[in-house]
């Protein structure tokens, strides 16, 4: 006898999912707080000469893992006795917590089977609400500490950049849909949104603004590259008068590594024109370095350009944008003109400008959301202002892309639809028996030339149909028209032909066997078929003449002489009864 579990309640299932999901944002939370925990308190055990004890190292632990969120820190403990704000949020510690959350709200959103699931929403605000919980205790944790979390930013980035994680979790554990929008957005937009159409033009350019953000990101990081090779002693002096033993040292390397993403995106902004601020006083742009930097000593900043005006080196990293832009317009292009579409299907001119002016909008406010982060206040006096200038560096990204990417695009997408030259795309259009009529100007050696070497010329129909396929030479004419000649010495000699001439023209061709194929369908083949079939069927066979094809009667009767088509019509054996194909 079976042992059935009883059936719980609807409100007591749907308790349960809550509580599964509030748990997995706990632990999600938990589980990034305490590996950077770890991390600096084994910094913090193996510094020679610590400042405070453990318990200062765990309050210091909960304050950069706030700040990874995006929460602004504040150093009571200065020289000059005024708190100096920490707004430079290290972007790869961004990844760690961003993603905990992420797949906290996912494995929460999931169907699973044996375990109740929460509605969407019910997982979003679950999730979301048990990480913020861990949040609000480490920053009432992190207040007695030498990094302060300022209150005002628990709500804003950090509650905003946990909402996003947790509903982009809940999003892909929906499959990523796109649409449909809630009953509360307006209907214009859900009518909009439901459109086949209209999904494909906004897929196709978040493609393209998330390539083109990319490309920027990598331009920028190289230019940060070539700026520490070229300074790479002044990086060197930097990073070993920071700290004198190997625990210092790793955790200045840590910290550099951190802020690896923010000097791409700063080298970005560089090349984008608007640049960046090195203090109040002081900007660095392609044009040259201007007012008097007040840089701190790390070896990241070695980058920085000298002062003074701009030389040919810097002039060059306008560079980066164009190809960003260029990027977008090939992103673009290759969903407005596919290379295996026919051109029917191609987007019209109107479409392609719209789709890439709508990419160069999204990759200017993906710049300038990135920028915003990338920088920030380290001080209260010069470094108030260090990095990059947002609402400068977006509209620049915005016009770097449109300005080239527009124009880009419309000339890719007429490369890509011309005549000449894409000899494999087929239109939809084209009439029935176009192919056949290109296979025919291709002339039975597959290489443009009758059977005497001579091209044939075009016939007097004005016959337009595609350029000949050069990567298929094999490909032969119309039905019929065959390069295996036949009889005993086509059969022998068969295959194709070498281009000017007959396999007999060249004197180093050594033709292949190939097994013959028409004796399949001559008449004494097919009654012996025939016959064949009847013993086996054991008078299961149909008491009626087969039928040939028209396609091989018109073979036979173009093939054969008139005394063989009278022979053909005899029938094949004593009963009356035809041969079958």
């Amino acid at each position: 006898m079976t042992e059935r579990s009883p059936m719980l309640p609807p409100e007591r299932t749907r308790t349960l999912a809550l509580a599964s999901a509030f748990l997995r944002g706990v632990a999600a939370a938990g589980l990034g707080l305490g590996s950077l925990a770890v991390l600096v308190t084994v910094l913090w055990i193996s510094s020679p000469f610590p400042d405070s004890g453990p318990g200062g190292a765990l309050r210091a632990a909960a304050a950069v893992w706030l700040l990874a969120h995006g929460a602004e820190l504040v150093r009571p403990d200065t020289l000059s006795g005024v708190p100096a704000p920490v707004g430079v949020v290290p972007l790869l510690l961004v990844v760690g917590p961003v993603w905990l959350a992420h797949r906290a709200a996912r494995d929460a959103a999931e169907p699973e089977e044996g375990r109740p699931r929460p509605s969407q929403a019910d997982a979003f605000c679950a999730v979301t609400a048990g990480y913020l919980l861990v949040a609000a205790g480490a920053a009432a944790y992190a207040r007695g500490g030498s990094l302060r979390v300022v209150p005002d930013t628990l709500a804003f980035p950090v509650a905003l950049v946990v909402a996003g994680a947790a509903a982009a979790g809940v999003w892909t554990a929906a499959g990523r849909p796109f649409g449909p929008l809630p009953s509360w957005s307006p209907l214009v937009l859900q009518e909009a949104v439901a459109r086949t159409l209209f999904r494909d033009r906004a897929e196709a350019a978040c493609r393209a603004a998330a390539v083109g953000t990319a490309v920027l990101v990598g331009g920028g990081a190289l230019l940060v590259a070539v700026a520490l090779g070229r300074d790479v002693a002044a990086a060197q002096d930097a990073f070993l008068a920071l700290a004198g033993d190997w625990s210092g040292r790793v955790a200045v390397l840590l910290l550099a590594v951190s802020l690896v993403p923010n000097a791409a995106l700063w080298g970005a902004a560089y090349g984008l024109g608007p640049g960046f601020a090195l203090g109040t006083g002081a900007t660095a742009t392609p044009l040259g370095l201007t007012g008097s930097p007040a840089v701190p000593h790390f070896p990241l900043l070695a980058a920085v350009p000298d002062q003074g005006p701009a030389t040919t080196l810097n002039w060059a990293a306008p560079a980066v944008p164009a190809v960003a832009a260029l990027a977008v317009a090939w992103c673009a292009v290759r969903r407005a003109a596919p290379a295996d579409a026919p051109r029917a299907q191609a987007w019209s001119p109107r479409e392609t400008a719209l789709v890439t002016g709508l990419a160069a909008l999204g990759c200017g406010a993906g710049t300038a959301l990135l920028t915003a982060v990338a920088g920030g206040p380290l001080g209260s006096g010069a470094l108030a202002a260090f990095g990059p200038v947002w609402w400068l560096t977006g509209p620049a990204a915005l016009v770097w892309t449109a300005a080239i990417g527009v124009p880009a695009a419309l000339l890719l997408r007429l490369w890509r639809l011309r005549e000449r030259g894409w000899a494999w795309r087929r239109d939809v259009d084209a009439p029935e028996g176009a192919e056949d009529a290109e296979d025919v100007r291709e002339g039975a050696d597959g290489n443009g030339a009758d059977e005497n070497g001579a091209v044939p010329e075009a016939d007097e129909a004005g016959e337009t149909g595609k350029p000949r396929r050069w990567w298929a030479p094999w490909r032969t004419g119309a039905p019929g028209d065959s390069t295996v000649q036949e009889g005993p010495a086509g059969s022998a000699a068969g295959g194709t032909a070498p281009a000017g001439g007959t396999p007999a023209d060249d004197p180093g061709f050594e033709p292949y066997d190939f097994l013959p194929t028409d004796p399949w369908h001559e008449n004494e083949t097919r009654e012996a078929r025939w016959a064949s079939l009847k013993r086996g069927s054991g008078g299961l066979m149909a008491d009626f003449p087969a039928r040939v094809p028209a396609a091989l009667r018109s073979e036979e009767t173009s093939g054969q002489p008139t005394e063989a088509k009278a022979a053909d019509a005899k029938p094949a054996d004593a009963d009356g009864r035809g041969a079958t194909p």
